[in-house]
């Protein structure tokens, strides 16, 4: 039998990984794969690029990591002139990190001899920004796992743990180690243990105080130099909820031209941010 440790959207939360590591330690594992979204939104990236590279886990590029490759070169996209953070993330991996990402795969097949081979990609195939999630039908699914010759596939990037069928294929989604989407404080993973008759995941929750987390953002001043968006992030790990995209929903929405300012910022947060938020996020809604 194969063991397999399946971790994804770290999004520089060194805390949060460490506590996944210390608990994957009580366990024997045949080896580690990360599903991508390993830097960004977190103010530890560079540490946590430091523990996975020296650990010498698989990894493959998210949406975030394309969002520090295509930065400031030919292939950004002109959306990218709004993203406020951009040269936060770009100062603090731009050197040798930079180089180490570029050279990561977007996807990857496992091949292990006792189990049936695996696919491993971050959002959909060949699309890291789109979501495979549970409030998805079955015909959704298969529609984007057309041509995946793997039936078990690993997908990231919603942060929403699912273990779910859809036609031939087997859907699991670790969660997100760095950054908890459903109003819970811990980090998600899984375990994937494959034999003959296929792989079967066991989900992982571990406690995790983000104390770490909002004292670094504070050392580096994180809201003084990036403003609205940066105070959205922080409260994102303040909450594990949405703040990012309903703000930009709402924004869009009601004041498409305003600047972004903190009489923006003040207004949104007087309003119900649910109608805002998808709906596969409404999980466990207080």
């Amino acid at each position: 039998m194969t063991r397999l440790a399946i971790l994804s959207d770290i999004h520089g939360n060194l805390p949060a990984l460490e506590a996944v590591m210390n608990d994957m330690a009580q366990s024997e594992f045949d080896h580690v794969i990360v599903a991508g979204d390993v830097v960004n939104w977190g103010p530890f990236s560079a540490q946590v690029m430091e523990v996975v590279t020296r650990a010498g886990w698989a990894v493959i590029r998210g949406n975030n990591e394309y969002y520090l490759l295509d930065y400031n070169t030919p292939r950004q996209p002109l959306r990218y002139k709004h993203y406020t953070l951009l040269p936060w993330l770009y100062n603090e991996l731009c050197g040798r990190w930079h180089n180490v990402i570029a050279a990561w795969p977007d996807e990857i097949s496992l091949q292990f001899p006792d189990a049936p081979a695996v696919r491993v990609f971050h959002g959909a195939p060949g699309n890291p920004w789109q979501s495979l999630h549970p409030l998805m039908t079955d015909l959704e699914l298969t529609a984007l796992l057309d041509g995946v010759s793997e039936n078990t596939v690993i997908a990231a990037h919603s942060h929403l743990p699912m273990s779910r069928r859809a036609g031939r294929w087997h859907v699991v989604n670790p969660g997100s180690v760095g950054v908890p989407l459903m109003g819970e404080f811990s980090a998600t993973y899984v375990v994937l243990e494959g034999d003959a008759q296929g792989w079967r995941p066991t989900f992982r929750q571990v406690a995790v105080d983000q104390t770490a987390v909002l004292h670094e953002f504070e050392r580096q001043r994180f809201i003084e130099e990036y403003g609205v968006i940066a105070r959205l992030v922080i409260k994102e790990f303040e909450t594990a909820r949405l703040q990012v995209h309903p703000f930009n929903v709402w924004k869009q929405m009601h004041h498409p031209d305003a600047p972004m300012t903190w009489e923006i910022f003040d207004a949104f947060q007087k309003v119900d941010p649910w109608p805002y938020i998808p709906p596969e996020y409404h999980i466990n809604r207080g």
